[in-house]
C-alpha cells in the first residue's frame, strides 16, 4: 500500500515538473471594443466596495505551446433551455461584440451553462465575458470541470466567488469582480476534464444571467 502511494506521488511530481518545463507562450485572445453605455465601473466600485477593481488592460497569461480555444463552436447546454434572449450557441460562437444578438440572457436566480469539449482535455485557462454594455458584477460565479455531463464523476471547482454559500456549493475564496470588455481570465491550472459548467445567480443590476462568450484554453488529453 505504501509503495503504491509513493509511486503515485512520484508520478504526480513528474507530471507537474513536465508541465512546468513546457515551452510557454502568451495566451492570445481577441479583446472586444469597449461599448459602455450605462453605469461605469468606477461607480460600481463605490456602491459595492467588496468588488475587485476593474482591470485597466487585457490579462496576460502564459500557456504551453499548442494551447487553443477548445470551446469554439462546442455544444452548449443550460439549466435554462429556453433563454429569454439570444441562443445558447452564442456562448461559444467566437463573437464578442457584446451588443444584442451576441449575448444570451438566461432566466433569474441561479442558472448554469455547460460546454462539452468533445473529449477529455487538459485545461489551462478559461475566459468569460458575461455582459459589458454597463458595469455589472455577477453573483455566485462558480466554475466546475467534470468527466461526465451530469457532473457526478471527478468534479472539481476551479473558481468560486460565492462568499456566503448562497448557491450551496461551498464558501468561495475568490473575490467578486466587475465585468468589462477585458473579460475575466481564470487560471485552470492544467485540470483535466471534458465538461465545463459555469454558474451565476443574477447580478448587481437585475436577477438575470448573461453570457457573451466563454473560451476554454487547453489541449486534448493524450
Amino acid at each position: 500500500m505504501r509503495r503504491a502511494v509513493f509511486s503515485t506521488l512520484i508520478l504526480s511530481a513528474c507530471v507537474t515538473t513536465a508541465f512546468a518545463q513546457q515551452a510557454k507562450v502568451q495566451l492570445k485572445t481577441a479583446i472586444p471594443k469597449e461599448i459602455l453605455a450605462g453605469t461605469p465601473p468606477e461607480v460600481l466600485v463605490i456602491l459595492h466596495p467588496n468588488l475587485a477593481p476593474p482591470p485597466e488592460s487585457a490579462p496576460k497569461f502564459l500557456v504551453p505551446e499548442g494551447t487553443r480555444n477548445l470551446a469554439l463552436h462546442a455544444k452548449v447546454t443550460s439549466s435554462d433551455s429556453l433563454p429569454l434572449l439570444g441562443e445558447l450557441t452564442y456562448v461559444t460562437d467566437g463573437k464578442k461584440k457584446g451588443t444584442e444578438g451576441t449575448f444570451v440572457e438566461l432566466g433569474p436566480m441561479k442558472q448554469w451553462v455547460q460546454i462539452d469539449l468533445g473529449k477529455r482535455s487538459r485545461i489551462y485557462a478559461i475566459c468569460i465575458w458575461h455582459y459589458f454594455l454597463e458595469a455589472r458584477s455577477y453573483h455566485d460565479v462558480i466554475i466546475q470541470v467534470a468527466d461526465d455531463s451530469d457532473f457526478t464523476k471527478n468534479v472539481r471547482t476551479i473558481y468560486n466567488n460565492d462568499q456566503d454559500n448562497s448557491s450551496q456549493a461551498g464558501v468561495g475564496k475568490d473575490r467578486p469582480y466587475i465585468d468589462t470588455n477585458f473579460g475575466k481570465l481564470i487560471d485552470a491550472k492544467g485540470v483535466h476534464g471534458r465538461f465545463v459548467r459555469l454558474y451565476s445567480r443574477g447580478n448587481t443590476a437585475d436577477d438575470a444571467n448573461h453570457y457573451v462568450e466563454v473560451e476554454v484554453f487547453g489541449v486534448p488529453a493524450t
